[in-house]
């Protein structure tokens, strides 16, 4: 695969090329991440609704409708990512939106828990949108402006995630809960259509019979133990995420004694760390641009392990939101990071199959996550959850300090 871009979109002052297709990527990975916490913190309740179930059968089907969609995307990726190199990553931001379009939408016609579980699962298997609209941007942004362009889409999804869950609980208390479902299938629709008309590829489309196969394109990059280990910091980062948020609310629940109102205290430390994320993301990608992407990342694993350690050992739940506050600090170097040291040491022709074999990852870093902060939390406390997770991301720091980077850029 080639990627042609004229001097002006080179140097970054072309208006109307990556700034636009920027802008554009930037609204889609937004609204995707909107929708998905606009419905699922309630896809429990929703399927509540829809028949007698045992707390068991719920707490089962719940479990099965959040992982489906994580499961399919894992196994699928790398075909798509295949697909990409030789279709474009444009394609593939339409092919995710559009199909999830349809299938969230349907959703909210769903009349059985195992409708919703069949539906989420196909959602997976065509999902995709953010990943492949960050490996877009990618390869349509000058080297240096990538760090701060990784951290701009990482936001996206943060802020959509911000945005998602209080507007889903508005709706869903006024008019039910199929009704953010429907609301969530037109806006993907809406971003399909802005893709397909208002951002730009510059993509030369290959043979599949000229593409490199992946173990021969691990074989010539000039540090492939860097590019497994960001592989690994993507799981590991995303499983420190999905093994606290499962329990956040119920660790709440267990500070405040019962008593008060949990929602809301959970609600707000629920949503800290991506209030920390947006505040610090800009500066975050800005420093990756003068001193390079796997230093700040360093940094902020390191951070992060050191935050998880008070939170362990806090008494109240306005304490827990104060460090999750930090961590969203810390958080904002971590995954933009990781990103934009595939960006510059991996080859473009190779792009679409590089940061799809990292979305599987992501997506494996979500059900471990889950099954690990639900499984420690049932055998030993809550209190456990955070001292196991600290100890992952200790490990990922070791792992990143024994890479040495061959590619550095500067200002």
């Amino acid at each position: 695969m080639v990627f042609k871009m004229n001097s002006e979109v080179a140097r970054g002052k072309f208006p109307h090329g990556w700034h636009r297709t920027f802008y554009m990527l930037w609204l889609g990975a937004f609204i995707t991440g909107m929708g998905y916490s606009m419905t699922m913190p309630f896809i429990s309740l929703f399927i509540a609704e829809l028949g007698n179930f045992t707390r068991f059968q719920l707490n089962v089907y719940s479990g099965l409708a959040f992982g489906a969609t994580f499961i399919s995307q894992a196994i699928v990726s790398p075909f798509w990512g295949n697909l990409a190199d030789q279709k474009g990553r444009k394609l593939m931001c339409m092919r995710a939106s559009g199909v999830m379009a349809c299938t969230i939408f349907t959703i909210g016609l769903s009349q059985s828990a195992w409708m919703i579980i069949g539906l989420r699962f196909l959602q997976g298997v065509f999902s995709g949108y953010i990943n492949n609209a960050t490996a877009l941007i990618a390869g349509e942004t000058p080297h240096n402006r990538s760090g701060w362009v990784m951290s701009a889409m990482t936001t996206a999804g943060v802020a959509g995630n911000l945005v998602g869950p209080l507007l889903g609980g508005f709706l869903s208390g006024i008019f039910g809960y199929r009704i953010p479902f429907f609301i969530t299938g037109g806006l993907m629709f809406c971003v399909f259509l802005g893709t397909w008309l208002l951002t730009v590829e510059h993509f030369t489309p290959i043979k599949k019979e000229a593409m490199k196969p992946m173990k021969e394109i691990m074989h010539n990059l000039e540090n492939p133990p860097l590019i497994i280990v960001m592989f690994l910091t993507t799981m590991i980062v995303t499983s420190s995420t999905m093994s606290i948020d499962p329990i956040i609310s119920l660790y709440v629940r267990q500070l405040m004694g019962g008593h008060g109102n949990i929602a809301f205290v959970a609600g707000i430390v629920a949503a800290t760390p991506g209030l920390g994320t947006l505040i610090a993301a800009s500066k975050v990608g800005h420093t990756m641009d003068q001193i390079g992407p796997e230093r700040v990342l360093r940094i902020g694993i390191i951070t992060a392990f050191i935050l998880f350690i008070p939170m362990t050992f806090t008494h109240s739940p306005w304490a827990l939101a104060f460090w999750r506050f930090l961590l969203g600090l810390a958080n904002a170097a971590l995954m933009p990071a990781t990103q934009t040291v595939l960006t510059l040491d991996v080859p473009t022709e190779a792009f679409g199959r590089i940061f799809s074999y990292n979305q599987s990852f992501q997506a494996a870093g979500a059900v471990l996550g889950s099954i690990l902060g639900s499984f420690i939390s049932g055998i030993s406390s809550y209190q456990m959850v955070f001292i196991i997770t600290a100890l992952t991301l200790l490990i990922n720091f070791v792992l990143v300090m024994l890479v040495k980077p061959k590619k550095q850029i500067t200002k």
